[in-house]
């Protein structure tokens, strides 16, 4: 059933982290599910002790096709406070907020020798107000499918203080057939305070480099994408109490056609 070769009606998205170049048509809407987990270390409440835990998030998306070239994307985002016993756990990158963000696509896919669009985002949480700009580069190669996102944040938080935010990604999809397209992706993460950058760089603000493999999984108006990623950065590193970014990091997207 997963190598079946039938027609697919939803847009899904091959990489977890990567947009690629296609979008949903004019009318057509898709709610999306993200989910990320990520081991940290935490304090015990009731002792010094340090201990193991899962740092997770999430978002919930709605797109919008507004034209055939140009789609709206919703969001909720959800970050979970320390579970009971817990304190002093890691921070999640998205925190408790709301994203808006329309994405362009300057030629049809396959017009160009390079499929190109553009991407903007305000985000609004807890701690900050966020404007992200990213350019999504895309290649067709057979079967294979190379695509990269050229991304950068500003961040003005509500403490008055100021970061840019690097988190660039990119991946190779195969498309064994509309039902299963497995893959490799790669995810970088950097910020970078503008007052008083701290000296020596502590281990949180990075840069961050992740590799790992990918799977999507398309049944018609639902798909499936999941990866598992492995930190190839401060390999030797030993995570702290407070930091997130583990050695693995997984993120899985549920995602249904309306």
């Amino acid at each position: 059933m997963l190598l079946w070769a039938g027609v697919a009606s939803a847009n899904p998205r091959p990489l977890p982290f990567t947009y690629q170049h296609e979008q949903i048509a004019s009318g057509a809407a898709e709610l999306e599910q993200y989910v990320d987990l990520t081991p940290g270390r935490a304090r015990e409440a009731s002792s010094p002790a340090a201990r193991w835990y899962g740092l997770s998030q999430f978002a919930t998306e709605f797109e919008y096709g507004l034209t055939d070239r140009l789609e709206l994307g919703l969001y909720v985002t959800y970050a979970p406070a320390a579970s009971s016993g817990f304190d002093e756990i890691p921070r999640a990158p998205d925190g408790n907020g709301m994203k808006q963000r329309l994405r362009f696509k300057l030629a049809e896919t396959g017009e160009w020798p390079i499929d190109v669009s553009l991407y903007g985002e305000a985000v609004e949480n807890e701690r900050e107000l966020e404007l992200e700009a990213k350019v999504i580069l895309q290649r067709r190669l057979g079967l294979a499918r190379v695509i990269a996102n050229l991304s950068g944040e500003r961040e003005f938080y509500y403490d008055g203080k100021h970061d840019i935010v690097l988190n660039p990604s990119a991946g190779l999809t195969f498309e064994l057939s509309p039902t299963i397209q497995p893959g490799i992706e790669w995810w970088m993460r950097a910020e970078y305070p503008e007052e008083n950058p701290p000296s020596p760089r502590p281990f949180t603000l990075g840069p961050h480099h992740y590799l790992g493999p990918t799977l999507l999984l398309q049944f018609g108006a639902l798909w499936w994408t999941t990866g598992i990623y492995v930190r190839l950065s401060d390999t030797s590193h030993t995570l702290q109490i407070g930091e997130g970014f583990g050695g693995i990091w997984a993120r899985s997207v549920l995602g249904i056609e309306l």
